[in-house]
């Protein structure tokens, strides 16, 4: 949980620096037309589910490996 809260906090701090810094025209079009939300949403949607595949294979993985060790 710890791990979780730190990852949600430094995406925070770093979305902050870069709404602060940003100069690109393409960038500003998206946020003045609203559509950056939706690009944000999918980037979120597309990490959330790499970290849900990561945990599930780790979660099998260990179910595999401690059924290994009973074989021994």
């Amino acid at each position: 949980m710890k791990k979780l809260l730190s990852f949600i906090y430094l995406m925070l701090v770093t979305l902050s620096f870069a709404k602060a810094e940003s100069n690109v025209e393409m960038a500003d079009g998206l946020y003045s037309s609203g559509k950056i939300y939706v690009v944000v949403g999918c980037l979120v949607i597309i990490v959330l589910g790499v970290f849900a595949y990561l945990f599930n294979l780790d979660k099998r993985l260990k179910k595999v490996e401690n059924n290994f060790e009973k074989k021994k």
